[in-house]
């Protein structure tokens, strides 16, 4: 917001600059992961929620989509297979160039760029779809993110998040258990041994987790900016579900205290959230 200074005002202010850079096991990692049947379903579930949000005539596109923290490109190229206008950004200059070449050697048009998602490079309301997967917890500055992803939304686009959950004990970022739920001073501790003396701890990652969430939390934040958020038990498709599966998500949505139950027992968070204003037309 107007009262705190851009992320890169921050790190500018420390007289520090983004690291491009990272260890080779990190970037070998998440080349190898992002081939895999799980993460391809994974990045379908991510698109149905998306589409969830529009209206069915408008599901088709194209739309102007762009993927913040965008890795080695797959989430880019599905979305580009459906025919829309793709736009990707990460901060890690290796995995933005492999997404560069795995996006030429299919012939796809897709822009990737280097940077921040403190500081976007695209026009104000000049996105449909912003998609930004496990990304807010490693930036310090997460607050100037959720401005700068509603800057360039226009009225009616759709926002997808998916971060850690602190109500949660399982989690993937750091490898010790229960982490989500230690206190802050000891979460300090291990963040300074993750970026120093221990990076297996965090899988080599450049920037570990340093923020924790919770759907309640971010949804506030996002109403803030201007936003309707929905949680994962909105978008989910009932019709895809069991008979006792359909009685459970009808539950939650009708008990507040089962709904935050089933956060507890989910170890991420996923929203879809729909920028509200004149011509808006999704949910």
């Amino acid at each position: 917001m107007q009262e705190e200074r851009t992320g890169n005002q921050a790190k500018a202010a420390a007289g520090e600059e983004w690291d491009h850079s990272s260890d080779s096991r990190f970037v070998d990692y998440y080349a190898r992961q992002s081939l895999t049947e799980e993460n391809r379903e994974r990045l379908e579930r991510i698109r149905a929620d998306v589409l969830w949000a529009f209206p069915a005539d408008q599901r088709e596109g194209p739309l102007e989509v762009v993927d913040i923290g965008c890795g080695p490109g797959a989430q880019s190229q599905m979305w580009a297979d459906d025919g829309h206008h793709v736009h990707g950004l990460d901060i890690n200059a290796e995995l933005v160039e492999l997404a560069r070449r795995r996006a030429e050697r299919e012939g796809q048009d897709i822009e990737f760029v280097v940077g921040s998602a403190t500081e976007l490079p695209w026009e104000d309301g000049t996105m449909d779809v912003c998609l930004v997967p496990e990304l807010l917890e490693h930036v310090p500055f997460w607050k100037e993110c959720l401005d700068e992803f509603a800057r360039i939304l226009r009225p009616g686009g759709v926002l997808f998040l998916s971060t850690n959950n602190r109500l949660c004990p399982v989690q993937e970022e750091f490898n010790l258990p229960l982490y989500s739920w230690y206190p802050g001073p000891l979460k300090r501790r291990f963040e300074e041994l993750a970026r120093t003396t221990r990076p297996e701890l965090v899988n080599y990652a450049t920037y570990p987790a340093v923020n924790w969430f919770t759907f309640y939390g971010l949804r506030q934040d996002l109403g803030k900016r201007g936003f309707n958020a929905f949680d994962r038990f909105d978008t989910t498709d009932a019709s895809r579900k069991s008979p006792s599966g359909r009685l459970a998500l009808a539950a939650i949505g009708q008990m507040p205290p089962l709904r935050l139950l089933a956060h507890v027992l989910t170890p991420y968070t996923r929203i879809v959230a729909i920028k509200q204003g004149a011509g808006a037309t999704a949910r």
